[in-house]
């Protein structure tokens, strides 16, 4: 985890952009919870929107990441887990500082292990189909707030807030 990352506060950020009705800076709905070993992380958004089917999170998170975070859609299904431990040991690997899931995960131990931020709605031992679907760097709605490719995505033990800059 870098300084910063260490350093920054979702309270903090929310207490500077109080007055901002621009729609620049939201805030995500309550619902996530921390299951990677990096509680607090930040980085640029890159977006995928899948249904019960990882394949295509599986194949951007083998990418360099370059300190981004993926913001997945799931459409907040909570039938199957859309990443494990095998797919965030990845996104570790490769560079991402987190993923955000609007959905679920699985492998608990393993995530936990894993020096990656993670956040999901819930665990669910059921893997996905693997179909080759999903859309990649597109325009999502999670928790009732649009995310979109090149937002910045903060998330720490507070909450999760996005904005449409860099705020550190």
């Amino acid at each position: 985890m870098t300084d910063v990352a260490a350093k920054f506060s979702t309270c903090d950020l929310c207490d500077a952009h109080i007055s901002d009705s621009s729609g620049d800076f939201r805030v995500l709905a309550p619902v996530f919870s921390s299951y990677g070993a990096h509680p607090r992380f930040f980085g640029e958004v890159c977006t995928v929107q899948c249904l019960d089917d990882n394949s295509l999170v599986r194949a951007v998170l083998a990418e360099p990441g370059n300190g981004r975070v993926l913001v997945v859609d799931g459409g907040g299904s909570l039938r199957r887990a859309l990443v494990g431990g095998k797919v965030a040991a990845s996104a570790a690997d490769n560079g991402w500082a987190g993923v955000l899931v609007y959905g679920c995960v699985r492998d608990l131990a393993e995530l936990q292990a894993t020096p990656v931020g993670l956040m999901a709605l819930a665990l669910n031992p059921m893997p996905t189909a693997k179909q080759g679907q999903g859309l990649r760097d597109v325009a999502v709605q999670v928790a009732g707030a649009w995310v979109r490719p090149g937002d910045w995505l903060y998330a720490d033990e507070d909450g999760v807030v996005v904005s449409r800059r860099n705020l550190l």
